[in-house]
């Protein structure tokens, strides 16, 4: 059952936002794009043997941790956890979030952004185990037909999810790719145009967690830890750029951390 803290909700894990409204942006139909996709380059012997073994066992071990925690939701006023959004959507993180709410998430379906280079290869096939749906691109490099891809796995109804410093960072800096793609979709204009969607926002913070030495510091979380996730209020169609999204991602951030 929800409780209410001063102006943000929290929700334990499986609880519905009470007296919430389902959040729907009509999706635009996309036809396939007519352009060949690249040719999938060819795998040494250790690179098959290592798609063979690691992502199965990352996805068991995903789930035997996740298993332990325990999820909470903080809201914002006018925010919606994706868990309950009806219809295609956008929600966008930081990176180093990604292994904190990869099973909170998981078996909807939620098409991915991921690279495609062979680390993302690992994790499109670990995400694909978990229910997800892998979107094969970079929405910086070679960004246009990444963003149509998920452009069209919009249109198909999807949720859509993008890491807002992805790939490589630098860490905390969102980058154009979530504002592009909001600015594609959406209901059509007495133009002919996409109206745009909006974009929700959210950051998965462990209360104890192992903290790797990468670019992004990503988390894994402890055993029986609690995760905060925290949702900023959402940015309205029509007022998605790189700057608003950042704005509602360190919103999220201080609200994990304490801070007002």
């Amino acid at each position: 059952m929800s409780h209410i803290c001063g102006d943000i909700q929290h929700l334990p894990e499986g609880a519905a936002q009470a007296g919430g409204t389902s959040l729907y942006t009509n999706a635009v139909p996309i036809e396939p794009s007519a352009t060949p996709e690249a040719a999938t380059p060819k795998l040494r012997l250790s690179q098959r043997l290592i798609l063979a073994v690691v992502p199965p066992l990352a996805a068991l071990l995903i789930r035997l941790l996740s298993m332990t925690l325990r999820y909470e939701d903080r809201i914002e006023p006018g925010a919606t956890p994706a868990q309950f959004v009806t219809g295609p959507s956008i929600f966008v993180m930081w990176h180093r979030s990604v292994i904190s709410s990869a099973y909170r998430f998981r078996k909807m379906n939620i098409a991915m952004l991921i690279s495609n280079s062979f680390d993302g290869e690992l994790i499109a096939r670990t995400s694909s185990l978990l229910g997800f749906y892998p979107v094969r691109g970079s929405s910086t490099r070679g960004g246009a037909a990444a963003l149509l891809k998920m452009q069209h796995a919009y249109g198909e109804g999807h949720l859509c999810a993008i890491t807002a410093d992805g790939p490589r960072g630098p860490v905390y800096v969102a980058k154009s790719g979530a504002a592009r793609l909001a600015n594609m979709v959406g209901e059509l204009n007495a133009e002919g145009q996409p109206g745009g969607a909006w974009v929700g926002c959210f950051y998965a913070r462990p209360e104890r967690a192992w903290e790797l030495r990468s670019w992004d510091r990503h988390m894994i979380p402890k055993p029986f830890s609690r995760v905060i996730i925290t949702w900023a209020t959402p940015v309205p169609a029509g007022e998605v750029t790189p700057e608003s999204v950042q704005a509602a991602l360190d919103r999220a951030v201080q609200m994990a951390e304490g801070r007002s």
